[in-house]
């Protein structure tokens, strides 16, 4: 690293830095305005409303840092493009290949910086955030599914009718047992309730059937105490409850869910997918950055800003569109969720050769 480097460098870090603290605080403040009279109507205090915004902003910092980035190498390199710096920078000698080497070291810190953050400290500050807006700021959650279907063991599943997550009960309840898709055991009951006391699931007005080559047992009884691979939460309002999920509690998740043939799986695969493919965005969208404000304009600055915005605008939809696509399964959702990346990486190799060296 040269005191060029050192200058690009400090330049693109501060500005990019600087434009995530602006925009994120015109955020929370139009967003505060905007829930005031809910804040109010639902008495919410003070401190809460603090903590709230305290977990609000590193999640909008997260979402905003590609497009920020962006912005970043954008207004760096037309300041210097105006200054004609970068043609004094190609006239001593210094390759444009060069002269990128200080961005991709900022794109890099940028990136692996956000890669920890939406992994293992912005999912902890969404279980505040998350559960706060569904307090205060959302109606209640009823559970409205029917004729519920979960594996909760190997060779073991467990069927309701309806569930009550208000009172964690559960009715017109079948537990049964096969293996090798013949049946073994079958246990009905009217209800399932959860005790919270003893933390385990009591069935009422139960009754056992276990076949047997010889014939069949059949016990009954009105309540029964018994341990189940499942938990109250898993009927709790799952809205967004991939963005509370650290990448190691995104896996296991994932993991649950196929044992269990849940047919939600793949927005958990999208998300853990979009993590890994966001800090490679933020590179992709520097280099485009780069690429567009270097030549110097007679336009000015401002017309290269407002170009690279509207290049920022253009893969937002992009992104949009290719996670819609994942999320319909009618392409293969890891490529989806890459595409965006792989075509405006084309792109910017294309513009590459247009730039002056």
């Amino acid at each position: 690293m040269k005191k060029l480097d050192w200058y690009i460098l400090r330049q693109f870090l501060s500005t990019f830095f600087f434009v995530v603290l602006i925009l994120v605080l015109i955020i929370c403040v139009i967003d505060f305005t905007e829930k005031n009279d809910d804040f109010i109507k639902n008495e919410v205090p003070g401190n809460l409303i603090g903590m709230y915004y305290l977990t609000f902003f590193p999640y909008m910092s997260s979402l905003l840092t590609p497009i920020t980035v962006f912005i970043a190498a954008v207004f760096i390199t037309a300041r210097l493009a105006a200054r004609t710096e970068v043609i004094a920078i190609l006239a001593s000698g210094v390759s444009f290949r060069r002269m990128m080497y200080p961005y991709f070291v900022g794109a890099i810190l940028v990136a692996m910086l956000s890669f920890y953050l939406n992994n293992y400290v912005i999912p902890e500050a969404n279980k505040f955030r998350i559960n706060f807006e569904l307090a205060y700021l959302k109606k209640p959650f009823y559970f409205s599914d029917r004729n519920i279907h979960f594996k909760i063991a190997q060779n073991d599943y467990i069927y309701m009718d309806r569930y009550n997550n208000q009172r964690d009960v559960g009715y017109r309840v079948t537990l049964e047992r096969i293996k090798d898709q013949k049946l073994f055991e079958k246990l009905n009951a009217t209800r399932v309730e959860w005790d919270t006391a003893t933390t385990k699931w009591r069935l009422v007005n139960w009754q056992r059937r276990q076949l047997q080559e010889n014939g069949e047992i059949i016990t009954a009884g009105k309540k029964l105490d018994t341990l189940l691979n499942l938990h109250p939460k898993d009927f709790d309002n799952k809205e967004r409850l991939w963005e509370t999920l650290t990448l190691t509690e995104l896996n296991k998740y994932i993991q649950l869910q196929l044992s269990r043939g849940a047919d939600d799986v793949q927005i958990y695969r999208i998300e853990r997918y979009i993590r890994f493919m966001q800090p490679f965005t933020v590179i992709v969208l520097m280099f485009i950055g780069l690429i567009v404000s270097a030549r110097k304009s007679r336009r000015g600055t401002g017309f290269q800003i407002a170009l690279g915005f509207m290049i920022a605008f253009v893969f937002i939809i992009f992104f949009i569109l290719a996670r819609a696509i994942a999320e319909a399964n009618t392409m293969n959702p890891l490529f989806a969720v890459w595409l965006p990346n792989i075509i405006f990486s084309v792109i910017g190799l294309i513009m590459y050769h247009t730039v002056p060296r």
